[in-house]
């Protein structure tokens, strides 16, 4: 992972934001390519889902590590966004939940990003 922390994008805002930006398309897009055919083919049908979710080990392997890093991002923006004093923090939150966190973490990022941009943010 040595070669990840030399790419030039932690040093420049706008990379960055554009960076986060294409998460959030990428993480809105991806699970949706999945979840969205399930749909038009179960319908909202949530015990079928919850067992297709845990059907095996490895399927719940899966949906607990995001279940807990959902939970975990959402604590972590409420507690960063206020330290920050960031405004709209309700959309990162609400795309968590919605779509997950591949959507929920680039988008606070990009409005994280944006938040430390202001004159006279505090970065403590």
């Amino acid at each position: 992972m040595y070669w990840f922390s030399r790419i030039s994008i932690a040093r420049c805002p706008v990379n960055r934001k554009i960076f986060y930006l294409s998460l959030c398309l990428l993480g809105f897009v991806l699970p949706y390519s999945q979840f969205i055919p399930w749909v038009i083919e179960h319908g909202l049908d949530m015990p079928l889902f919850l067992r297709q979710l845990f059907a095996n080990r490895i399927s719940g392997f899966f949906a607990l590590d995001v279940l807990i890093s959902a939970v975990t991002l959402i604590g972590f923006i409420r507690s960063e966004g206020a330290r920050l004093k960031m405004s709209r923090l309700w959309l990162p939150i609400a795309s968590v939940l919605l779509v997950g966190v591949s959507l929920g973490l680039p988008l606070f990022l990009f409005i994280r990003e944006r938040t430390l941009e202001k004159p006279g943010s505090s970065t403590l």
